[in-house]
């Protein structure tokens, strides 16, 4: 999955960024418009100023892609609070050099607060109290992809075929990282019962825990809270591609030309998050947590929003669009009390108070 995603030259990812969008392969939030980036932007300001406003501060987007999200962002604060705008460090890590050259077009009105980097580990030695976030990242992590047969788990391996194709060949579990994920599913699960496991979370977060002087990081994805998302009736999981909008089955049939994703396993990112130092303050769908932040922007428009941003806004919060397919975790650092139902929070991303 690594290989066929983000090889250099061979990954999916490296073809370029028509991937996005009605004419491409998949569709996200930021496909809407800019009103997304904008509602973040007033999240991130809120932030700042729960930090104190202070003088330097930095937002790190993952997965930034064409910069698009980046540069909505960058709008919204100008006009919101053009001091906190100037004291920003907007980093962007990203190793595929096509991906990056693209971003620094797309944001090159923007050449005073936008880093780019190849990896965030470059940010450590100067950590700035701020946020690390990314739209639609954490699903396209490598993930392992394990079978429940005969009472015991096996792992799902690429193999090659006589005739030289992919195929999946199980195999026992050497991973110690892997076996322990998979510990806290239990053993209730039918013959032949196939899901994915992360156990990349905490390597992928603790760079980003580094850079950040406290603060917090945001993380809006397809997945579940973990009794959810392994549920004995989700038998085939939740690994798919997609190409030209459509879903598909096989991630071995066309590797580096279609999109591969699963979904997230949320209570494993706030536990990888507990055990950075870290803890998880909000989880709720995308639709809740976007209509929260847009209370002041719906008291703006004096009852009289322009049409184009309605139709984002009902896009991005309806709940049979965008609003109820993706769900959003907050992590904190160094905050120590701004959860605001702990109890409630826990239930829901645990499975118990």
């Amino acid at each position: 999955m690594a290989s066929a995603l983000y090889h250099p030259g061979l990954g999916y990812y490296a073809r370029g960024t028509r991937q996005i969008g009605r004419g491409g392969d998949f569709f996200t939030s930021v496909s809407v418009g800019p009103l997304f980036g904008g509602l973040l932007a007033r999240r991130f300001l809120r932030e700042w100023q729960t930090l104190g406003c202070p003088r330097r501060w930095r937002i790190i987007e993952c997965g930034a892609h064409d910069g698009t999200l980046a540069a909505d962002v960058h709008a919204a604060l100008s006009l919101l609070d053009p001091l906190a705008l100037k004291g920003l460090e907007y980093a962007i890590p990203e190793p595929l050099s096509e991906l990056q050259e693209i971003q620094r077009l797309t944001l090159s009105a923007f050449t005073e607060t936008v880093r780019f980097l190849q990896t965030p580990t470059d940010l450590a030695d100067d950590p700035l109290p701020g946020i690390a976030f990314g739209n639609e990242v954490l699903d396209a992590l490598p993930c392992h992809l394990v079978e429940w047969c005969g009472g015991r788990w096996l792992e799902c391996r690429v193999g090659i075929s006589a005739d030289d194709r992919f195929i999946w060949q199980l195999g026992e579990i050497d991973d110690p990282e892997l076996s322990s994920a998979l510990v806290p599913l239990g053993q209730q699960f039918p013959v032949a019962y196939r899901t994915e496991i992360r156990t990349g979370y905490s390597s992928f977060l603790e760079p980003l825990v580094r850079s950040l002087d406290g603060g917090r990081m945001l993380w809006i994805d397809y997945g579940f809270a973990r009794a959810d998302y392994y549920h004995p009736q989700r038998s085939s999981g939740t690994l798919r591609t997609f190409s030209k909008h459509r879903a598909g089955e096989d991630p071995l049939e066309f590797p580096g030309e279609t999109d591969i994703t699963a979904h997230v396993d949320f209570t494993a990112v706030a536990e990888a998050a507990a055990g950075l130092g870290g803890r998880a303050t909000e989880f709720r769908n995308q639709g809740a947590w976007l209509t929260e932040i847009a209370r002041e922007w719906l008291l703006e428009q004096d009852g009289t929003p322009q049409p184009s941003l309605l139709r984002q806004f009902q896009t991005l919060t309806h709940p049979g669009q965008l609003g109820g397919s993706f769900h959003v975790i907050e992590l904190s650092w160094k905050q120590p009390a701004d959860i605001p139902n702990p109890t409630h929070l826990a239930h829901r991303l645990f499975g118990s108070a």
